[in-house]
């Protein structure tokens, strides 16, 4: 697969900086359309509306660069932080409970953790789609790919990768446009005018991908993003997302249940507890990528990391 060619044309991205959607508030998506290719785009899209906010972005010219990023600053501080749901009998629920991590300019960590931890809540903390009740979260423009991919199935490839370009006000020609290339360096040419429905969960996967890619956003949060895949697409979009971030470093956050997902594709690796979810232990994985899943140190720093979830 070619990879070279995705530098030229996703730079912007990484070196674009956009105002933070409001917590708690739905992005507009009613406006008038401004070309006739631009009415087919639903104004409501119920379950999506996470993915709308998490990848809503302003307007702004084809290719507009933005300031570089500050490699001195981190990209995420988390700090203290403390997350409750109310609930209609007995105490509120604690999700998390003081968390603090730090996340540098174009490092890729992985938080693992049984389920109900608060690895999703600490998502959507970072995203901006809640407010801790307690601490501080302070993080660059983020966005999400949830653990279901979410592509609408009335759009073929190229419109559900260019969905954020078209909520920030782009035509769909214009967003037709920019999305096509990307999906061919991802994998997918000869697949752009397909429908989700036709496409395998893998393909569907990088869909979501380019999706999430094209919103400009410096701050990637993957949510169990290749959890639903069978083990034998699961570890061929790992090797592949490892690939892509090699050559083209981005800020990650990557929530998994897969301890050897998080070896091969991470620089740090954070544990959390079970309910509510603290951070018990953290590993720096000191392998370079690409990385062997059978190297001795994968395989020894994996035991390690299993002894600390239990």
């Amino acid at each position: 697969m070619k990879i070279d060619s995705l530098s030229s044309f996703v730079r912007f991205s990484q070196n674009t900086r956009h105002t933070p959607a409001p917590p708690n508030t739905t992005p507009a998506r009613g406006r008038r359309p401004d070309s006739p290719h631009q009415a087919d785009l639903p104004t409501r899209i119920a379950d999506y509306d996470t993915v709308a906010m998490a990848t809503q972005l302003e307007p702004r010219e084809p290719g507009a660069l933005g300031p570089p990023p500050d490699a001195r600053r981190p990209a995420v501080a988390v700090r203290g932080v403390t997350r409750r749901f109310p609930r209609r009998r007995g105490q509120p629920l604690t999700a998390v409970q003081d968390v603090s991590f730090t996340i540098a300019t174009r490092e890729i960590v992985a938080i693992v953790g049984p389920s109900g931890a608060g690895k999703t809540t600490l998502l959507e903390l970072v995203c901006g789609l809640q407010q801790p009740d307690l601490g501080q979260v302070i993080a660059e423009p983020a966005a999400l790919m949830p653990q279901r991919d979410l592509l609408l199935p009335w759009l073929d490839a190229r419109d559900n990768a260019g969905l954020a370009l078209r909520l920030a006000g782009r035509s769909r020609p214009a967003a037709r446009l920019e999305a096509g290339p990307l999906l061919e360096v991802l994998g997918l040419a000869g697949f752009e005018r397909t429908r989700p429905a036709e496409l395998s969960g893998g393909m569907r996967q990088r869909v979501a991908f380019a999706r999430t890619l094209l919103s400009g956003r410096p701050l990637l949060c993957l949510d169990e993003p290749f959890g639903a895949l069978d083990a034998i697409t699961r570890m061929e979009l790992q090797t592949w997302l490892s690939d892509v971030l090699t050559h083209e470093p981005r800020t990650v956050l990557l929530v998994t249940h897969d301890v050897e997902e998080a070896l091969v594709l991470a620089d740090r690796l954070l544990v959390l507890s079970p309910r509510p979810g603290r951070v018990v232990a953290e590993f720096q994985i000191p392998v370079a990528r690409p990385r062997p899943r059978t190297n001795p140190e994968l395989v020894e720093l994996r035991t390690k990391v299993l002894e600390a979830l239990r």
